[in-house]
């Protein structure tokens, strides 16, 4: 995968509100996927496409162990990302919400 396209994907992957709340709570600690399900007011399975998108994007890995699968964050996985958006100096801090609604206009023109 070319640094654009990795970036394009965990750009897309960050671009959702329940994505981004997803990665606060596992800078705590690993989470079973249900504990991760639990303050979401959505079925398992929408959860569950939220997880898979997040670890495609390879921001989240999740394992098995025993019965239950476990979710924990890859905190390397977000370092390019970060680079490249530390590379606008400008910019004290990123508002992800002013990006995610940029992200949505530059998409629609496309």
């Amino acid at each position: 995968m070319t640094d654009s396209n990795r970036l394009d994907t965990a750009f897309s992957a960050l671009a959702d509100p329940t994505r981004r709340r997803i990665l606060e709570m596992l800078l705590e600690d690993d989470m079973a996927v249900t504990d991760v399900a639990e303050p979401f007011e959505m079925s398992l399975a929408a959860i569950s496409k939220h997880l898979t998108i997040l670890t495609r994007a390879g921001i989240i890995a999740q394992e098995k162990r025993g019965r239950v699968k476990w979710c924990k964050l890859n905190p390397d996985a977000l370092r390019e990302t970060s680079v490249w958006m530390q590379s606008f100096g400008q910019f004290e801090a990123v508002d992800l919400d002013a990006f995610e609604t940029f992200l949505e206009h530059e998409l629609k023109d496309d």
